[in-house]
C-alpha cells in the first residue's frame, strides 16, 4: 500500500498480535494515533479508487468498527454535523 496517511496489513497484524503487556506507553499511544488516521484515510477514499485488496480490508474493517462499536449507518461528516447542533432536525 503506497497511501502515507495509512497502515499496511503487515503492520496491522503486527500490532494485532504484540500483547499490550509488551508495548511501552510511547508504543500504544503511536498505534492510537496512527490506527485513527488510518480510518480517517480510510473513509476519505471511495472504495471504487482502491485497490481491491484495500477495498475489501477497509470494508472488512468498517464491519468491525460497527460490529464493535454499534451502527448508525451515518458518515463521519454527518456525526460530526450532528455532535455541533447543525444535523438533521
Amino acid at each position: 500500500m503506497s497511501e502515507a496517511a495509512r497502515k499496511d496489513f503487515h503492520t496491522k497484524a503486527q500490532e494485532k498480535l504484540t500483547p499490550d503487556s509488551s508495548k511501552s506507553t510511547l508504543d500504544k499511544t503511536k498505534e492510537s494515533i496512527t490506527g485513527a488516521a488510518d480510518k480517517t484515510a480510510r473513509e476519505a477514499q471511495p472504495d471504487s479508487n482502491k485497490t481491491t485488496t484495500q477495498s475489501l480490508g477497509d470494508k472488512l474493517g468498517r464491519s468491525k468498527d460497527n460490529t464493535v462499536h454499534g451502527s448508525t449507518h451515518e458518515s463521519v461528516g454527518d456525526k460530526v454535523k450532528g455532535a455541533l447542533g447543525m444535523g438533521k432536525h
